[in-house]
């Protein structure tokens, strides 16, 4: 064993915050990112909470009025800036940083310099931060709904206008039954509807307000919390304060419900990837949606469906982060829970957005290729379910002779290479006759008619299923949920520009007041 007789490395130092690597892997980016993401809902949160200490009796009115006046001027320096404002260490990050920028308005307005230190009464950056992540949250979570619905929108006009468009559904990889484009589409659109209220649920996890917790436990000061939440757009307070700035599940139920959206989209791009294989070549995509090869001339690429596919993985990928991030954290404030994996989860966000508006593009352009689905249909001998059918509700047979009947036409076609629509007659009647023991009592003519796709499609009228009527109820709920979807969104936007006002209202009563007028 050797031992190293060399000079040790000199130990400690950086006993100045922040150390500069720290500064530059941790305190400089979220810098950056309360620059882009946070400064409107901070200072909007500033005047809010300011407004309700003035209520409260824990600010004068001037003392709010020269608050309120140096925020203005704050966001407008932010407003006019056209760079980021860099990260030099001076400051930890945004929250003093802006507390430095008021502090000096306040000098210059010549008000008791200690104004700007009593906004802070109350409060810690740990109830302000989980405001401010649950602020830019919701607002991100109405616009991606907004999104959602219109691709919802676009595929319930596509829906509409192919409710008898005849496709081949497909169960493990192999055709199954016909089906109607728009029925199919309907499974895409309950599903997307589905997705939409989990957005919505994780939605009102977000709203609920956290500012008056503190740091933990309150505080002394007579705070309303329902005021500033009301100020703030919340419908109501996260009660206990504890939980307000432990709890994670807020940020956990939004990226699960948009985890769960994503595979919902990358399934139904997986599906158009196998509809406009060559060997299926049930849907076809428009040729803006088409790309070429650089080689070989007959080429015509479904790119988009690639791109889909990976969006919709990305946006997984990039909703997993966050929720890897908060796996087996103590229940406790945190920065795991914090500007760090805020950012990482905006890029789900992004990506959603991306692929939703793709595949609202291809929805609208592509169409199902008829021929090629009779030709699979009749390949397949797809429709030979509903003769079972038939000869259960025509002949009398149980389900099981019927199916006999039915599997035993089908190997005769595999081996003869027939279809329902050229085998013999007399074929089907001599199977018939040694299952059942006598020849069937319906014609060639009903036998013809009970194995087309037509047929298949137009007896199938429970609801849910693709025949016409079921199909036209189907549509009406849908439309009218999406509908109901919207009014959920209005609502959230009607609700934030009222509080708004709410704020305006305040502020413009202690300027009032302070004036004197």
């Amino acid at each position: 064993m050797s031992v190293s007789t060399g000079t040790p490395a000199v130990m400690g130092g950086d006993d100045r915050f922040p150390a500069p690597v720290y500064a530059e892997t941790v305190l400089a980016p979220g810098f950056m990112h309360s620059q882009k993401h946070l400064v409107g809902h901070l200072l909007r949160l500033h005047r809010a909470h300011a407004a309700m200490l003035a209520e409260q009796g824990l600010l004068e009115a001037q003392q709010a009025a020269a608050l309120f006046k140096a925020l203005d001027r704050v966001e407008a320096t932010f407003a006019g800036l056209t760079a980021p404002v860099a990260y030099t260490g001076e400051y930890e990050d945004l929250f003093f940083y802006i507390e430095k920028l008021i502090a000096q308005d306040i000098a210059a307005q010549k008000v008791d310099p200690d104004v700007a230190g009593r906004l802070h009464t109350g409060r810690s950056r740990n109830d302000i931060d989980h405001t401010l992540f649950k602020m830019a949250l919701r607002e991100r979570l109405d616009t991606l709904g907004t999104a959602v619905l219109d691709l919802v929108d676009t595929l319930i006009a596509r829906a509409r206008a192919d409710a008898g468009t005849i496709i081949l559904a497909y169960t493990h990889g192999q055709p199954a039954q016909p089906s109607t484009y728009g029925h199919y589409l309907g499974a895409v659109i309950e599903t997307l509807l589905r997705d939409f209220n989990r957005l919505m649920e994780a939605r009102a996890v977000v709203d609920l307000s956290p500012l008056g917790a503190a740091a933990i436990t309150t505080t002394g000061f007579p705070l309303d919390r329902q005021r500033v939440a009301d100020l703030l757009g919340f419908p109501v307070i996260l009660r206990n304060s504890y939980g307000c700035i432990a709890g994670a599940d807020y940020t956990a139920a939004t990226y699960g419900a948009i985890k769960l959206m994503a595979l919902s989209l990358g399934r139904f791009a997986q599906d158009m990837g196998y509809w406009t294989a060559y060997e299926v070549g049930q849907l076809r995509f428009s040729d803006g949606f088409v790309q070429i090869s650089s080689i070989m001339p007959q080429k015509r690429n479904p790119v988009p469906v690639e791109h889909m596919r990976l969006l919709a993985s990305l946006t997984a990928g990039h909703a997993d982060a966050v929720l890897l991030a908060l796996h087996n954290t103590p229940f406790i404030d945190m920065n795991d829970n914090e500007h760090e994996v805020h950012g990482a989860g905006y890029e789900a966000f992004a990506t959603a957005h991306r692929v939703l508006a793709l595949m609202a593009g291809v929805v609208q352009s592509a169409e199902i290729n008829g021929r090629r689905v009779r030709a699979n249909i009749e390949a397949s001998y797809a429709t030979i379910t509903e003769l079972a059918d038939s000869l259960v509700r025509e002949e009398n047979l149980p389900f099981s002779k019927a199916h006999h009947i039915a599997a035993t036409l089908a190997r005769h076609m595999q081996a003869s290479g027939e279809t329902l629509s050229n085998v013999p007659y007399q074929t089907f009647v001599r199977i018939f006759a040694e299952t059942a023991g006598r020849e069937p009592t319906f014609d060639e003519a009903t036998f013809r008619r009970v194995t087309t796709p037509e047929h298949f499609v137009a007896v199938r009228e429970l609801p849910g299923g693709p025949a016409p009527e079921a199909m036209a109820e189907s549509l009406a709920i849908y439309t009218g949920e999406a509908a109901d979807a919207r009014a959920v969104i209005a609502a959230h936007r009607a609700r934030d520009a009222a509080s708004k006002e709410l704020l305006a209202d305040a502020m413009a009563t202690l300027m009032t007041t302070a004036t004197g007028a």
